[in-house]
């Protein structure tokens, strides 16, 4: 609200205008008498103004372009160990949007919810009110099913789904299937509408062939329309105001220009990493530590930053032989995925998935190369953190996913590797593809997928090598591409297959988890079970730095239902 002759006070300041933003600004200030504003670090993609990149139903041109990025954040992926910090391994860049709609605006379109048994484990480890029954309705909420009806989906939502259908498919995507098929894998026509193995037509954010940011599809101009809305883009967040222990506003570089805003309540929709890094540079988190950097403590709550999930993921790649290749239909590139159970004791079945993925990158030669990206979707690897290393907002923070440090998820991303590598060697994918590889996502290949005329030159030329004689291609592939491992090797040797897994195996953009819900109890939890920051007041989180675990899913779309649900909370007390 305004009060006469003083400055803005605003209702509700949200610090972020990624995929949880733009929910929670498009549902507060529908409610006229709330003054909502929205601080986004990147860009704007106004309607008529949108990038062509972010609008690519083919989602490697918006995700390799630095204007979309936190250029300077790098992460660790492998186990840190703190008792032999010479071996650190080395720090990877890490593509975090830096964009309205954040990841949403980049990343692969997934619109995947996750199994039940996730969400009531979220309600099992303190989160009330969280359980699958509790968010289905929200997930129903979010989306606009453009094929299906029924109890497991909604008509109505902001963000559009739909699917492609087989008979669209290419010929690698048909091959896979059939190699899907011959394993005994059942067809399922709707990953969300029933949560057991299978393979199916993925589900995507997609409409027309273009993709529908959560940006696009809550901040449309209707919503933009709206008086008591303002959006503030290339705005970066640079420091909480505290009154005690209650947050009155943020200060903010607006174009570079220092500016203070003040409201009545702060709600940080940074993502898994800045949002605890907010927290923590305002003395909330582990008391030590932030001693340690001379930050005075305003709550001392253990969990800010800790226990970071990302599901661990590699890659057995091939090249496609010509007439496999994408058939001009879509400009989609991961046309199905298989959901499956690893077996292992003590977790839930559906713990794996499998994305299908007929294009590797933009380029001439990513148009030849396919993979079947295998991924630990039940990750149980539980001690990744965010922590920072100076008070200086400049300074991104340290993060250490520490990926598998739970030996059952390497142990799985090991099977998996063997068991989809082999489908390479025989029956319709061994007709479609020739030369399967171990892939890595290397500093080489982050170079190579920059667009630029540079690259499109260089993959032309390099593109029109691999379609020749197969021992020139064979030859290109271990010496230009391979690094390190070759398929045969990791196939039967059980140390090069782990020792290649470790340094190879890469999270798929999921952070999560670093400011969980939990009961009150809880020592490490950061919320409560709407978000509210615990030990402070007028501080809120939401995005998916609350969830309990990492789902087993594309963490887009559970958080903006988690978005939708909060938002639903508060308005409902209002």
């Amino acid at each position: 609200m305004r009060g006469q002759g003083q400055e803005m006070i605003y209702d509700y300041i949200i610090v972020g205008g990624g995929s949880a933003g733009s929910v929670m600004a498009h549902r507060l200030s529908a409610k006229s008498t709330n003054q909502v504003l929205v601080c986004e670090a990147g860009q704007d993609t106004p309607d008529g103004n949108v990038p062509p990149e972010i609008l690519d139903s083919y989602p490697g041109t918006a995700y390799f372009d630095p204007r979309f990025h936190w250029t300077e954040l790098k992460v660790h992926t492998e186990i840190v160990s703190h008792n032999r910090p010479e071996e650190r391994p080395a720090l990877r860049k890490y593509e975090q949007a830096r964009v309205l709609g954040g990841g949403s605006s980049i990343n692969g379109q997934l619109a995947n919810r996750g199994a039940p048994t996730d969400y009531d484990e979220w309600e099992a480890r303190g989160a009330q009110g969280w359980n699958w029954n509790a968010v289905l309705p929200y997930f129903k909420k979010v989306e606009r099913d453009m094929d299906f009806n029924g109890p497991w989906h909604g008509n109505e939502g902001r963000i559009p789904v739909r699917r492609i259908w087989p008979d669209r498919w290419c010929g690698h995507a048909k091959a896979v299937a059939d190699a899907f098929k011959s394993a005994g894998y059942d067809y399922i026509d709707d990953q969300n509408g029933e949560y057991r193995d299978g393979y199916f037509p993925i589900t995507i954010s997609n409409l027309y062939d273009r993709r529908v940011s959560a940006a696009i599809g809550y901040l449309d101009n209707g919503t933009r329309r709206r008086p008591n809305l303002t959006i503030s883009a290339e705005t970066q967040v640079t420091e909480l105001l505290f009154e005690g222990t209650r947050c009155v506003g943020v200060m903010a570089l607006v174009k570079g220009k220092e500016t203070e805003f003040r409201g009545n309540e702060v709600i940080l929709s940074s993502g898994a990493i800045h949002s605890p890094a907010h927290l923590l540079r305002a003395g909330i988190g582990p008391a030590g530590a932030l001693r340690d950097l001379g930050i005075e403590v305003r709550a001392n709550l253990a969990g800010v930053g800790q226990r970071l999930m990302d599901h661990p993921s590699v890659s057995v790649s091939s090249f496609m032989k010509p007439e496999a290749r994408l058939n001009g239909l879509t400009r989609r590139h991961i046309l199905l995925a298989l959901r499956y159970s690893s077996g292992i004791e003590g977790i839930p079945p559906g713990d794996m998935f499998v994305a299908v993925v007929s294009k590797s990158a933009w380029h001439a030669v990513g148009e030849q190369v396919a993979s079947l990206l295998t991924c630990v979707y039940k990750t149980l690897s539980e001690t990744g953190q965010v922590r920072l290393t100076s008070r200086d907002w400049h300074v991104e923070p340290l993060v250490e996913f520490n990926l598998m440090s739970d030996r059952r998820d390497l142990d799985r991303l090991m099977q998996g590797f063997r068991q989809f590598g082999a489908m390479h060697l025989e029956g319709a994918l061994g007709q479609a593809v020739s030369d399967p590889f171990p892939a890595s996502y290397s500093d080489r290949v982050r170079q190579i997928g920059v667009v630029n005329d540079k690259n499109r030159r260089l993959t032309k030329l390099f593109a029109k090598l691999l379609d020749g004689p197969d021992w020139l291609r064979r030859y290109l592939i271990d010496h230009f591409i391979v690094e390190g491992f070759r398929f045969d090797e990791l196939m039967t040797d059980d140390e090069a297959l782990e020792a290649f897994i470790r340094g190879a195996a890469i999270g798929v953009w999921h952070a999560t988890c670093t400011c969980r819900m939990g009961a009150d109890g809880d020592p490490m939890a950061v919320t409560d079970n709407q978000g509210r920051v615990r030990g402070v007041s007028g501080l809120r989180v939401v995005d998916a730095s609350l969830f309990p675990c990492v789902p087993c899913a594309n963490t887009n779309f559970p958080t903006l239902m988690t978005a939708e649900k909060i938002s639903d909370m508060m308005l409902s007390q209002t």
